[in-house]
């Protein structure tokens, strides 16, 4: 007889909480007293900012790194300094976060969505071949979860089509292709140190390249126009101030020493956690490809196939969720089924091109599956040791086995996929 759910009145599996998010210490204090004592709290007088850019740039095996305020405003820079213009096309997947798009948009430009693969969840190669036009430009492959893209095949059709590539690496800091890491891999990077980011200051973002005019480029959009040898007042091209602070600096840097460490630890409790998890029905964590020699895991994620495993994806949820083990859903539909693309609600950036598209009609059959059938689990869930791990599994083990019992719970509460 199997083991009662916690969802119905059994003893969770866990009742310990996972790691915490941030992970803080004296470190990060020091670093922010010592800062504010300065009273050089901007990036144009202090050089917290300055020395963390240079860090993290080597890191991840460049040698420009431009701090900003926020990923979203990193990849829309990046876009500016590579030329992308109004009308021009630029290749996105379906399953991201809102910026990968809306970042297009904002620098005048069209999205045009691709679907993934069905395994990786990372843009599919075939699918943006296919997406092609004589109007794109560029393509922004997103490193899901913390995986690499397939950017052997991303930067053989860039330079095959003469397109840039720009890694939207807003869940990957520290994840590696090949041995080499990610941010080095297209022409420019965008990361995001966003609070839930493996790598946090609350906000802010980085723009990392190894071309010298596109970080010229970068540097300028992100410091109101100016150029190096220009004089204070003298404003080359459209831009503003999207400087990162300070105080963020500080925090960045010291975070920084943490995260290589933290990352392995990621990587090898994820790589753990999808060995087990793969061996029950309907259970697909995240394919791990040959090429991804460090996963940064922002996210562990998987597909759950209802029909197989027994008990509809929101029920599962929940049920985890009961048993100590938190989770959700993750995207509830596509990027490209958003409001904001189906209304065309562009506010003042409306290029004549993007008029025409009708996203509505855009298939992205992977994606849309994907959205149905995803969990997320947290990547802090996997910075504690193998036990934890072990309670993971022993959670789906133990909802598995009572699949029927919790699909009769989730007809009775007409929770959604229980037939």
């Amino acid at each position: 007889m199997s083991e009662r759910l916690a969802l119905l009145g059994g003893k969770p599996v866990r009742t310990r909480p996972f790691p915490a998010w941030p992970i803080f210490g004296k470190a990060e204090e020091k670093a922010l007293l010592r800062t504010l004592r300065s009273g050089k709290w901007g990036r144009l007088d202090g050089n917290e900012v300055a020395g963390f850019e240079k860090r993290f740039a080597a890191m991840h095996g460049c040698e420009h790194g431009i701090g900003v305020v926020n990923g979203t405003v990193s990849l829309r820079i990046a876009l500016l300094a590579a030329g992308i213009c109004a009308e021009d096309e630029v290749i996105v997947p379906p399953y991201t976060f809102l910026s990968t798009a809306s970042a297009v948009i904002e620098a005048n430009a069209v999205p045009v969505f691709a679907d993934i693969d069905l395994n990786t969840f990372n843009l599919d190669p075939q699918a943006v071949e296919a997406a092609i036009t004589r109007r794109t430009k560029a393509i922004i492959p997103v490193h899901f979860a913390g995986q690499p893209a397939d950017m052997d095949a991303m930067t053989a059709i860039a330079r095959k089509r003469k397109l840039v590539v720009i890694e939207d690496a807003a869940h990957a800091h520290a994840a590696s292709y090949k041995n080499h890491p990610v941010g080095s891999l297209g022409h420019m990077a965008s990361f995001s140190f966003q609070s839930s980011k493996n790598l946090t200051a609350g906000e802010g973002g980085i723009i990392t390249t190894n071309d010298n005019a596109l970080a010229e480029s970068s540097r300028s959009i992100h410091n109101c126009g100016r150029v190096p040898k220009g004089v204070w007042y003298e404003h080359h091209v459209i831009s503003g101030n999207y400087r990162l602070g300070e105080f963020q600096g500080a925090v960045l840097s010291t975070q920084l020493d943490r995260l290589k460490t933290q990352t392995n630890t990621r990587d090898r409790n994820g790589r753990h956690l999808a060995s087990r998890l793969a061996n029950l029905p309907g259970v697909h964590p995240q394919q791990h490809s040959a090429a991804c020699t460090r996963h940064s895991y922002h996210l562990f994620m998987l597909r759950l196939d209802s029909q197989a495993f027994g008990a509809p994806r929101d029920a599962v949820v929940a049920a985890l969720r009961a048993e100590g083990i938190p989770c959700s859903a993750g995207y509830g539909f596509s990027l490209q089924r958003q409001p904001l693309f189906l209304n065309k609600a562009f506010g003042p950036y409306v290029p004549r091109t993007s008029m025409k598209l009708d996203y509505a009609r855009t298939h992205c059959p992977n994606s849309d599956l994907v959205c149905q059938q995803s969990i997320w689990l947290e990547h802090r869930m996997l910075l504690g040791p193998h036990a934890d791990m072990d309670d993971i599994v022993r959670a789906f083990e133990k909802i598995c086995e009572s699949a029927r019992q919790l699909t009769d719970y989730a007809r009775r509460r007409k929770i959604p996929g229980a037939s």
